[in-house]
């Protein structure tokens, strides 16, 4: 856009969407006069629309120039609620729509073996940090032979040849966009040792098993990621099902290995617990039964890959992840 000023001011009584925006981010400037000047004579919201990559810098930008003029939407890929016709589909090849809906399980691992080969030899570069494609694509293979794990920076460190630090940073890199999810421990019981360190996976489930060479579902049922990858899928989808800004999510872990996979924290001091279970006979074992106790939870539910729902305590259930989201989504 060679005058941005000159066409957006020409169409200023539309929606202009401006896509690939991390491309132009010296963008930003010219629109806050823009903005200010349309909602002085009362255009306040829906002005203009952005669609593109995530961009550590493009995001400060941003937020240093369009404070207060701009909301952010992170759009998340396909969920279970929005693909109900097959959910051993929707995990296998993850949730972005051409890897999905490929005619294929082959052309689906083709898409996201070059999703991830643009991702890091193109996108990355783009957006400013200058990380070797190689070096990157090693800690994300890493990371997803890690899935679920507490994170161990120095472990990683040693494999890559570099400091903690550094592997740090590579961690905040794959978060901001949005490729790793980063999930915090609950810190609720100062009386018990817990684990401090975070969990971390790979967001999308279909990425996952690219990066692992899973290329059908029956080599992902025999593989020893099944539990984990599992695991991720179902967190994934719960995360991009409620409101983040009503309800916080951590897991919880402490030293003697009582644990619980997902904790969410809603208002009205409310807390569910959520464990995720690869088996169609689901247990609520001591571990998880003194977990919750820990955390005074109102409610734990298993989630299990299974479309019954049964009662296992009073205040315990094992439950289909289609029919918990819709629990999830009746709860608001």
């Amino acid at each position: 856009m060679a005058s941005p000023a000159y066409y957006l001011e020409n169409h200023k009584d539309k929606l202009i969407i401006l896509d690939e925006v991390q491309r132009i981010p010296g963008i930003f400037q010219e629109l806050r006069g823009i903005i200010d000047k349309n909602r002085r004579a009362g255009h306040t919201t829906g002005q203009f629309l952005f669609l593109g990559s995530t961009s550590i810098d493009l995001l400060k930008q941003s937020g240093e120039t369009l404070a207060g003029r701009i909301a952010y939407c992170e759009l998340s890929p396909i969920t279970v609620t929005e693909y109900p016709e097959d959910m051993d589909r929707l995990w296998l090849r993850g949730g972005f729509p051409d890897s999905l809906l490929a005619s294929n399980d082959k052309k689906s691992l083709l898409w996201r073996n070059n999703f991830i080969r643009t991702y890091l030899e193109r996108d990355i570069p783009q957006l400013g940090p200058r990380i070797p494609a190689k070096t990157l694509r090693r800690f994300w293979i890493m990371l997803a032979h890690l899935q679920g794990s507490l994170l161990n920076a120095s472990h990683i460190a040693a494999s890559l040849g570099v400091d903690g630090k550094t592997v740090i940073s590579y961690l905040d890199l794959m978060v901001d966009l949005l490729l790793v999810r980063r999930l915090t421990p609950l810190h609720k019981n100062l009386e018990k040792r817990l684990i401090k360190s975070p969990k971390v996976y790979i967001r999308d489930s279909g990425l996952l098993h690219a990066l692992l060479g899973i290329d059908n579902q029956e080599v992902l049922l025999g593989h020893p990621i099944i539990g984990m990858s599992w695991e991720g899928f179902v967190i994934e989808n719960i995360l991009n099902t409620i409101d983040r800004n009503q309800i916080k999510s951590y897991f919880y872990r402490t030293s003697s290995s009582n644990e619980i996979d997902l904790v969410l924290e809603k208002s009205g001091n409310e807390t569910w617990t959520i464990e995720i279970k690869r088996t169609f006979a689901p247990q609520f074992t001591k571990g998880q039964r003194l977990a919750s106790q820990d955390i005074a939870a109102s409610r734990n539910f298993i989630i299990y890959p299974g479309i019954e729902r049964f009662s296992l305590t009073e205040n315990t259930e094992a439950v289909g992840l289609a029919d918990f989201l819709n629990t999830l989504m009746m709860s608001k």
